[in-house]
């Protein structure tokens, strides 16, 4: 065959490949375009009931308030603040307290989490005593930290902490011990040292198990900031909560949560945005594609 034959038949090769590519990414396209309409239609179907059935009496309407109070609970806190102050002051004091807590657990997790995967010996001491308290109650510490740090962020933090250190911990074990052996082998056979094997093979294998326990654990820091601004605070969305159910106005209680609902959202976005540039290298699922 000539080389002109050769050229010419090249492309004619790769047009049918390009067409089945723009051929899945419109299905694609579509698909997106119809998971996010079912779920504008449903959470208006959701929210028209809602208002229906409380201005019809179907439900009561003191006890389950109705988006439109909801609505105008938030933009009243938005434009004239709240009975602690600004109502962004109350989002970002809460904030500050869950991304204190959760850098703390996350750092606290994956260090120790890897230090007792590769290390037999301290996974055996310490692991009947992580079990123990990963069995407690960890909500019921937030009074103690109240009793111990008293209504600033420190219980706030202290709780949160102790929500986020132990999914994390766990997935940074696992993510430790689930390293292919080949690999560390190799390394060992190229000279590598115990610290390289950690610092070069170990946590980077172990990086999309840690990622996946960092979804979770953000959440569990605001749970747990909340919770502590619920029982004591001077300031924060839990105090807010608080205050609107002791003078029942449900309204406040739903828009509360609307707002914490909406910074989980945003941190869920950024996290999985972050997640998605640190891991490009990885093939995407066949799963993932439908």
């Amino acid at each position: 065959m000539s080389p002109e034959t050769t050229t010419l038949a090249q492309p004619a090769e790769q047009a049918p490949k390009n067409e089945r590519a723009r051929a899945r990414a419109q299905a694609a396209r579509r698909r997106s375009y119809l998971v996010l309409g079912s779920r504008v239609l449903l959470l208006v179907a959701v929210l028209g009931l809602w208002e229906w059935f409380a201005r019809t009496a179907v439900i009561d309407p003191f006890n389950f308030s109705m988006p439109s109070k909801i609505w105008q609970q938030m933009s009243t806190w938005a434009t004239d603040g709240t009975a602690q102050g600004s109502l962004w002051e109350q989002i970002w004091y809460t904030l500050y307290e869950a991304l204190l807590g959760w850098v703390i657990g996350v750092i606290a997790g994956v260090l120790l989490g890897i230090a007792l995967g590769r290390v037999r010996f301290l996974a055996d001491v310490m692991g009947p005593y992580i079990k123990v308290l990963n069995a407690l109650p960890r909500i019921v510490l937030a009074p103690i930290f109240l009793i111990w740090f008293g209504l600033g962020p420190a219980s706030k933090v202290a709780s949160a902490v102790v929500l986020v250190f132990f999914p994390v911990f766990f997935n940074a074990f696992q993510g430790a011990r689930e390293v292919d052996r080949n690999l560390v082998a190799n390394s060992r056979i190229l000279g590598a040292s115990n610290r390289q094997v950690t610092l070069q093979v170990v946590i980077p294998s172990a990086t999309s198990w840690i990622f996946t326990s960092l979804h979770v654990s953000f959440g569990f820091a605001l749970i747990g900031a909340i919770v502590g601004e619920y029982i004591g605070a001077t300031k924060g969305l839990g105090l807010l909560v608080s205050a609107s159910q002791g003078t029942f106005n449900a309204a406040g209680v739903y828009a509360a949560m609307v707002i914490l609902a909406i910074v989980a959202l945003l941190a869920e976005g950024l996290l999985t945005f972050l997640e998605k540039r640190l891991f490009r290298w990885k093939p995407v699922e066949a799963g993932a594609e439908r």
